[in-house]
């Protein structure tokens, strides 16, 4: 069973954006419950109304299920939508979309459902399995999968929909049976609507997005018009990257077009270990096309198809890649004229980040589309496009805007951000009040601006003076490390690749005054075909320090060095794999980070620490296993540290088990248990659904290690999945890492540390390689690209004040804080976390620890919360 911990809002304000450029007055949205907790925000396409969902905490503590709430911007005023209160969202899929300006499409809770399904006190049986017809069928390690009928009959039971019809008039009208529907799209001209659903048979091996998928099309009036495609269920797709679907997939309508549907099919059965010429055809036809009318073939293509740019009859651009050679090309079509012969516009590779062109810029046209904005120049009759890139350079990335010939090839710089000390990217394009060419003189573009030390903030440029015009003013959400020292840093390996990292002083800090410091190396291995693409820079020196709920940086306040995300590159050229000298090239990144930061005199050799989330805390415990000299102590995230346990791949591993065995066995430091002799702390959530970081991985790896009388603890966040999202699990996590650090690194003399522990800390030195990760934490581990969805905190949900007063030091947080809530004042982060839906009062983590001091395990709660409350809110949600 899964279930989501959501985030939400609690009030919603309106600016109006002047002929200036500046800001109007806010108008706050009136008339919501005292209490609101707000979700799934959208825009009329007319921008007269708002659409979100509300719920509230009932007086028994339970949580009430989703209504639709409209709000008229012109008044402020918001109403409910639906005159019934007993008209829910079911949100397990998709929530609601506007069919017109006047008219929702929701996905209701149907009012016949009755009560859930009861589990049965005996199995009506085994649960059996079979391949009697001897398929050859290889999926990931996939997590929270249906296990028997009666998980199939709970799916079935919170997933069916009922669409209803909605007008802000009141009046409303069921739209369709009663089904599992996944999506809804209604077409450009608002004519007709897309309608994705999902049916049985259900599968035990494979997620929901591999089930059985049904794509209808229906008139916005509520009248079927016909069946797609009806695909059955895919628990075949190879394991291959850039294996698919079979059949119809990508279904949309045209951007540029009132209604006309467009989709791919595969030429190669979906695997990409077939060779076949064409790979994919793009197909497109009208919505109701004549009798005996075939689709048209619109592009085929020799990679994987990645999307469509679309512009007009003269001008669409057409995307394809291939993983394994990381080749990207871009195609220029003519979607109205057969007579115009395709052309490639880019050909390059993935990982060559200095090649990187940009992207073409859209406009939003009257029916909400986005198209490929055309603009002319006054003093020629030439038509451009806009490239908007992140202009990586060795220096650091310059994102860019460039005024490009889409015939000739030929590009002018309109645009560029401050290098010298800001951070700047192109937002949007704001010129859209317009249909056709827009002229550069009337160009309107959205920045945001950032420095190491100063937040982000959005800007208004107008040409042709490009002139600035701020429209945000974001206070600082942490000041107390306002000051925080950033700098990018350069260094090589051994085998001359250059590597790259962002180490981070504590305010004030002085290396001359102040000596070494103990240091937290933080980072996330990644893949390369090629050294000259490892070695490329990529992030910006000028960025904004984000830190998230449980970043790294948060150990500034504690008088840590921090290395971010230094770069731990696995190469595999030519037809090498980057995995079978994984170790060597782990350790060897590894060595040259630590010899950089004790080089500049900022980190203690004897007070090095190492963590990772995911795949970085699988890369932990390697480096413990095979590079002890380097670190004195580890902490573990969610990670998988037996790769057997993860027989058909895992991240960019497609090989199985069985014909890479050794390279399965090598990489796993489950194999290496015995040789982890510096203590490691391992954290997990008891829910984790990720492909391959299984609860079981953490469990299995601490028995291993406990069975060798290595100095471990094992913590299990109870409802948690990859990532943490309830607050006590954020500040237990916090707790369990400042506890960690200051008795196995800092050495703290209030703290009885054994130093003896790690007095061989300092005898050699190791590698890691990584791909740079964000101040909020780790990178789950890859999946498949075709089933799972990664999401990552943007910086504007992290936290916007602070609650705590004076500055932070070392002084001002004890070594050992005794409860969560002393580490939240002292740390500053009781409200860094976004999600404040959580565990219950009796919320306790699973804690085990084999070390040289009794077994902790009080857990303060910070909220008092009900269970029954708790559980309610699981089932409003998701129950899967």
């Amino acid at each position: 069973m899964m279930f989501f911990l959501r985030s939400f809002y609690t009030g919603i304000a309106i600016h109006q954006l002047m002929e200036d450029g500046s800001l109007g007055p806010e108008k706050e949205i009136q008339g919501l419950p005292e209490g609101a907790k707000i979700n799934f925000v959208t825009w009329s396409n007319n921008g007269q109304h708002l659409a979100f969902s509300v719920r509230l905490d009932e007086d028994d503590g339970s949580s009430s299920k989703l209504r639709v709430w409209v709000a008229n911007v012109d008044t402020g005023k918001a109403r409910p939508l639906f005159k019934s209160p007993d008209v829910y969202v079911n949100a397990v899929f998709d929530n609601f979309v506007w069919v017109n300006d006047s008219t929702l499409l929701v996905c209701t809770i149907p009012l016949s459902r009755g009560d859930p399904p009861r589990k049965p006190l005996v199995p009506s049986g085994p649960k059996i399995q079979s391949n009697e017809k001897k398929n050859v069928i290889q999926a990931r390690t996939y997590q929270d999968l249906l296990k028997d009928e009666y998980d199939e009959d709970l799916f079935e039971y919170y997933a069916t929909t009922q669409l209803v019809l909605a007008s802000l008039d009141g009046e409303m009208k069921l739209f369709g049976p009663p089904a599992i529907y996944t999506s809804m799209d209604p077409s450009p001209d608002q004519t007709y609507i897309l309608i994705s659903s999902t049916h049985k048979p259900f599968s035990f091996v494979v997620p929901c997005g591999r089930f059985p998928k049904k794509v209808e099309l229906w008139k916005a009036n509520g009248e079927f018009v016909r069946e797609l495609c009806d695909l059955p269920l895919a628990e075949d797709i190879p394991i291959a990257f850039n294996s698919v679907r079979k059949g119809m997939r990508s279904i949309n309508w045209r951007a540029d077009k009132p209604s006309t549907l467009y989709w791919v099919e595969t030429q190669d059965g979906g695997d990409a270990k077939v060779d076949v010429s064409p790979r994919d055809i793009v197909y497109t036809q009208s919505p109701a096309p004549h009798d005996n009318e075939q689709p048209k073939i619109l592009h085929k293509l020799d990679l994987r198809y990645g999307g469509i740019s679309w512009c007009d009859d003269t001008l669409a651009l057409v995307y394809e890649s291939w993983y394994k050679t990381r080749k990207v090309r871009t195609w220029v079509i003519s979607p109205g004229s057969e007579d115009v012969n395709p052309r490639i516009l880019f050909d390059r590779s993935s990982e060559d980040v200095y090649s990187d062109p940009g992207s073409p810029m859209s406009r939003r046209t009257p029916a909400g589309t986005y198209v490929i904005a055309k603009v002319k120049k006054e003093d020629d009759g030439d038509t451009y496009i806009l490239l908007n890139g992140s202009g990586a350079t060795p220096e650091g990335n310059i994102p860019f805007l460039d005024l490009f010939d889409i015939n000739t090839g030929s590009k002018e710089r309109i645009w560029q951000s401050d290098k010298e000390k800001y951070f700047e990217t192109v937002v949007a394009l704001m010129s859209d009040q317009k249909e056709g060419e827009l002229s550069i003189n009337e160009l309107k573009i959205l920045t945001s601006k950032e420095s190491k030390t100063e937040n982000t903030q959005y800007y208004l440029l107008s040409w042709p003076e490009k002139r600035a015009c701020q429209i945000t003013n974001f206070p600082h959400p942490y000041p107390q490390l306002e000051s925080l020292q950033k700098e990018m840093i350069r260094y090589q390996r051994k085998d001359g690749v250059q590597l790259t990292a962002t180490l981070y002083l504590p305010p004030g800090y002085d290396p001359s005054r102040d000596g070494p410091l103990p240091c937290l190396v933080w980072s996330y291995p990644g893949e390369f075909k090629s050294k000259e693409a490892a070695s490329q820079v990529r992030g910006s020196p000028n960025e904004f320090a984000g830190i998230g709920p449980t970043s790294p940086l948060l150990w500034l306040a504690r008088r840590f060095a921090v290395l971010s995300g230094p770069t731990i590159p696995i190469i595999g050229e030519g037809d090498e794999e980057a995995n079978d000298r994984y170790i060597e090239q782990l350790v060897a990144s590894a060595e040259a980070a630590v010899e950089e930061v004790i080089r500049r005199g900022v980190a203690d050799p004897n007070k090095i620490a190492v963590g990772g989330h995911s795949y970085g805390a699988f890369m932990t415990a390697n480096l413990l296993a095979h590079a002890p000299h380097l670190f004195c102590c580890g902490i573990a995230r969610s990670g998988a540290y037996n790769r057997t346990l993860t027989p058909f791949g895992f991240q960019n591993e497609e090989r199985t088990l069985w014909q890479a065995t050794s390279t399965y066995v090598e990489m796993s430091p489950f194999m290496s248990a015995n040789k982890i002799k510096k203590p490691i702390l391992l954290i997990h959530g008891e829910e984790d659904n990720n492909p391959g970081t299984l609860t079981m991985q953490s469990d299995r790896f601490f028995n291993a290690l406990k069975g060798h009388g290595a100095l471990c603890r094992l913590v299990i966040l109870p409802y948690e999945s990859h990532g943490y999202g309830a607050r006590e699990s954020i500040m237990h996590t916090l707790w369990e890492t400042d506890r960690w650090l200051q008795k196995h690194c800092v050495y703290s003399s209030d703290v009885k540390a054994d130093v003896s522990v790690c007095k061989d800390n300092a005898e050699g030195t190791v590698d890691s390689q990584s791909k740079a990760v964000g101040a909020a934490g780790g990178v789950q581990e890859l999946a498949n690209l075709d089933d799972d969805q990664f999401h990552s905190i943007r910086r504007s949900l992290l936290c916007h004040r602070c609650t705590t007063t004076g500055p932070l030091s070392s002084a001002t947080v004890p070594p050992f804080a005794e409860n969560r809530e002393l580490l939240a004042s002292s740390l500053s982060v009781d409200q860094f976390c976004p999600i404040t839906t959580g565990a219950p009062a009796n919320f306790t983590p699973s804690i085990i620890a084999p070390e040289d001091s009794s077994t902790f395990t009080s857990f303060s709660s910070i909220h008092t919360r009900r269970h029954k409350r708790f559980q309610q809110e699981l089932e409003v949600q998701s129950p899967l």
